[in-house]
């Protein structure tokens, strides 16, 4: 079985406020195999995490549907929530887990919690998609300092 690993990360300048998501996945080598960059307009921080772990997976599901995923975050809040360790109160984020709970059978999913330091493309990815929301635009791939092959 392949094993392919998502690093994710999300963030709003205010809370909410502008937010964006990034999100890449990697082979076991290391090599970046497809990343994304998602503009969100007004959303609280928690919102834009849970919106790249769901890019995430999402793009998991276009290269390997049945891969074991290592899902890194530095989120203590979604890993902790989709390891099903803490309870998910908040109704936006019952809304986000669910639906990153039927992109792949959490069966093959495990959710690491890493320190922001460690989470440096997903967050270049994060804060790319936060300049293209703030300027009202579509994030550009091809101008990305995160690339694909890398």
């Amino acid at each position: 079985m392949t094993t392919l690993i998502i690093e994710a990360d999300g963030g709003s300048r205010g809370n909410p406020g502008i937010a964006g998501a990034g999100a890449l996945v990697r082979d076991e080598a290391g090599r970046i195999l497809a990343t994304k960059a998602t503009p969100i307009g007004k959303a609280s921080n928690n919102v834009a995490e849970y919106t790249g772990l769901i890019d995430g997976l999402k793009l998991v599901r276009e290269i390997d549907p049945e891969a074991a995923v290592e899902v890194r975050m530095d989120s203590k809040l979604v890993v902790e929530q989709m390891s099903g360790r803490w309870k998910i109160k908040h109704a936006d984020m019952k809304r986000l887990a669910q639906e990153a709970s039927q992109i792949l059978p959490l069966m093959n999913v495990t959710f690491t919690w890493i320190p922001r330091a460690q989470n440096g493309d997903a967050d270049a990815l994060s804060n790319e998609a936060m300049d293209a929301a703030a300027a009202g635009q579509d994030w550009d791939p091809a101008r990305s300092r995160v690339r694909p092959g890398a």
